[in-house]
């Protein structure tokens, strides 16, 4: 069977604005429609998956691996786009105009702390860093929308950033191709069902 990748951003969070995104919990829709995901990814037979640190990735890994029967640990790198210290978007056509300014001027730092390259840098470094550790494997790893959108783009230039992460549903997963990281499927959960 050829080698893939699966990158899989996690599924629908509470939301509360009292509090960091990055400590924003699954909701329980969230946690049912991560396990259809999950018997979608299974004819790609992952060995491990890998999670972000933050605790909304976690938990989608947690799901994935209730299906998958698969161990599951949490990695450092593989975080959102570091937004500490942005304040919470009331309005979510704000949040759009951020992320879309974010993409089109990927060099400076448009908003949080890092710039666009950077988070890239940060992401694949530690995706190159799983899979040196487990060569043979095909890995899930779990992330976010925004450096899931940056990474697989860089890897499939024919992709418009804006419009990949604009598509992105809560969850979704993504199959790579190794070695060349070409997209080769994807997955979407809308409105609670798989399209």
């Amino acid at each position: 069977m050829p080698s893939h990748l699966i990158l899989v951003r996690h599924a629908a969070v509470q939301i509360d604005p009292t509090i960091p995104s990055h400590q924003w919990p699954l909701t329980v829709d969230g946690r049912s429609t991560t396990h259809q995901l999950a018997h979608q990814l299974k004819p790609y037979q992952p060995s491990h998956i890998i999670t972000s640190e933050e605790p909304k990735a976690q938990a989608t890994g947690a799901a994935l691996a209730d299906v998958l029967h698969l161990p599951t640990r949490a990695a450092p790198g593989l975080q959102e786009h570091n937004r500490q210290g942005v304040p919470y978007f009331e309005h979510k056509a704000d949040f759009e105009t951020a992320v879309t300014t974010f993409f089109a001027h990927p060099e400076e730092l448009v908003f949080g702390l890092e710039t666009a390259v950077q988070a890239t840098t940060r992401f694949a470094q530690a995706v190159d860093r799983e899979r040196a550790a487990h060569a043979e494997a095909n890995l899930a790893i779990v992330a976010h929308g925004t450096v899931l959108t940056l990474f697989i783009c860089q890897h499939n230039p024919d992709l418009s950033p804006i419009q990949f992460w604009q598509s992105l549903t809560l969850p979704c997963a993504f199959v790579l191709s190794l070695p060349e990281m070409k997209l080769a499927q994807s997955f979407f959960i809308k409105d609670g069902a798989l399209t």
